[in-house]
């Protein structure tokens, strides 16, 4: 028995303007599409249910292609700080939070941003010290490329003045030598080492408080890192929370979890492959980091940063080390998504990339892709590779990264149009809880290129259709898995995977797009969220 959906506009997504008048379908899957009267009188011993839109918009369910389930669920838990426009306000909301903890709690907040504060600075351990010195306080700011730390929680992770530099890394220190608190890229973990280990009880409820509020944007599914973080065999546990959750939990929704590199072992001991797992959860890329953010100046460029000329960055492996991951990914049979934003970290991963091609023909995955020149474009067009880009950093990164990157190169950031124009492949995530999650959002930003700071449009020429930017949630989410001919379209055999909108984002302007409500989220042809 199934299900009949119609009464509303229904974009397939199989071309530009391509629409039906309704669905059919059976467990999970579209049967057929086509018109009201045909499938109603074809299927009419069949359907049990009848679904009317009222005049709703229907699309193939949007999928973030990049973001942090797990991430995303602290962030609603942890103090939200990405809204404060000065230092001093950060330090009041945690004085605030402070005052609702237990003796020794630890306090993590989320979302800092010293560029959009009045006065641009890095708070200093001491000033979170005034505030307690018995409580640990971490501080992650936007980017996660960087956090601060009081000196509790330094003392905590068991840190001294004659703690070296790992690799990839950087450890803030003022004139004196002293530790500032203010540890970059791969020095954070010397902190995070510290952070008590959360049960997978706690791990399966933030996936569902998680989900819950992704099913509420939208999002029938995403593409997930977080197996690597959460400490002592985190790769089990975290595995683990997921099946609790979305196995025997209360939603559906589908999840594809990259595989961090420092967990690939139990990856192999655990005899999984790619794509391995259940219609709702399933193991994807080895995930490789190779430079930071540009927030915090550890993205790895050619040429030095404009506004600090004795900074490339940071390169989080060198050649050599970044050459033996992809071997040993190839070696299972894996693809990788590297983390490349600056040009030269996109220089080395397409070199090696090229050089050792994934024999199976599953697609690599080159995460953000942000600073790019016309060489990198052409080599891009050779390989087998999708693009994984964040439209919303384009909102909140300008204008401020114009400092960090001068006049010249900014022609040459975030090209999501010259992407497509090129007929390179991309997928569109968010990098939650980076940025926001919500998927409309990431549409407007797309089609706008315009900053949440001071709202002034941006390389206007690489402003993408909607058509385009709805296009990069769905069929370039499915694309960049192998999944094309199973989802990202309403078409028959496909999931049953939908998002249906209160409001049709071709027909309002496009700075309304992100005030459009979700009226239903529905997986596997379930109605997972009702609005």
């Amino acid at each position: 028995m199934g299900k009949l959906w119609y009464g509303g506009k229904i974009y397939t997504m199989v071309k530009e303007d391509a629409t039906v008048e309704a669905v059919y379908t059976e467990s999970g899957k579209i049967i057929e599409v086509g018109s009201y009267q045909d499938l109603t009188e074809k299927y009419s011993s069949e359907i049990a249910e009848i679904i009317k839109l009222d005049g709703k918009t229907m699309f193939p369910g949007f999928v973030d292609s990049h973001l942090h389930i797990i991430g995303h669920g602290e962030k609603l838990e942890h103090l939200d700080l990405s809204l404060c426009t000065s230092a001093e306000q950060v330090l009041q909301l945690v004085r605030e939070r402070l005052a609702t903890l237990a003796p020794g709690q630890w306090l993590f907040g989320e979302g800092w941003n010293d560029n959009q504060w009045d006065e641009v600075r890095i708070i200093d351990r001491r000033e979170l010290d005034q505030l307690s010195t018995s409580h640990p306080i971490l501080l992650n700011r936007i980017c996660r490329h960087a956090l601060i730390a009081n000196t509790r929680a330094i003392q905590l992770a068991e840190l001294s003045s004659h703690t070296a530099e790992p690799i990839g890394g950087r450890i803030d220190r003022d004139q004196d030598g002293r530790m500032t608190g203010y540890f970059l890229d791969n020095a954070q973990e010397l902190i995070k080492r510290a952070i008590p280990d959360r049960s997978v009880t706690q791990l399966t409820e933030l996936i569902d408080r998680s989900v819950a509020d992704l099913l509420r944007l939208g999002l029938v599914g995403g593409h997930t890192e977080d197996l690597a973080y959460y400490g002592q065999d985190s790769f089990n546990r975290v595995s683990q929370a997921y099946f609790n959750s979305l196995t025997d939990g209360p939603h559906k929704f589908r999840a594809h979890l990259l595989v961090h590199h420092d967990v690939i072992n139990d990856f192999q001991r655990a005899q999984l492959t790619y794509q391995s797992g259940t219609p709702f959860i399933e193991y994807g890329a080895m995930k490789i980091f190779s430079d930071g953010a540009l927030g915090g100046r550890t993205a790895w460029l050619r040429e030095p940063y404009a506004d600090d000329p004795s900074n490339r960055g940071l390169a989080i492996h060198n050649k050599a080390s970044l050459t033996a991951l992809i071997k040993q990914a190839r070696s299972l049979d894996l693809p990788v998504a590297i983390h490349a934003i600056g040009d030269q970290a996109m220089e080395l991963v397409v070199e090696l990339l090229k050089a050792y091609p994934l024999k199976s023909g599953a697609r690599d995955r080159i995460i953000h892709a942000m600073i790019v020149n016309p060489v990198l474009i052409e080599v891009l067009k050779e390989l087998n590779v999708v693009l994984d880009i964040q439209p919303t950093f384009v909102a909140s990164d300008f204008p401020w990264v114009i400092e960090r990157l001068g006049e010249k190169r900014i022609k040459n950031a975030y090209p999501w149009q010259t992407f497509l124009n090129e007929g390179i492949p991309c997928a569109a995530g968010s990098d939650a809880p980076i940025e926001t999650v919500n998927p409309l959002y990431g549409i407007e930003s797309f089609v706008l290129r315009k900053s949440s700071i001071d709202n002034q449009i941006y390389n206007q020429a690489e402003q993408l259709s909607v058509y385009d930017a709805i296009s990069l949630y769905t069929k370039g989410s499915a694309f960049v898995i192998g999944k094309e001919e199973v989802t990202g379209q309403i078409k028959t055999g496909f999931q049953a995977d939908f998002t249906i909108l209160r409001e049709d984002p071709f027909q309002v302007a496009a700075d309304c797009i992100h005030q459009i409500n979700v009226a239903m989220t529905v997986v596997d042809g379930e109605v997972m969220y009702r609005g």
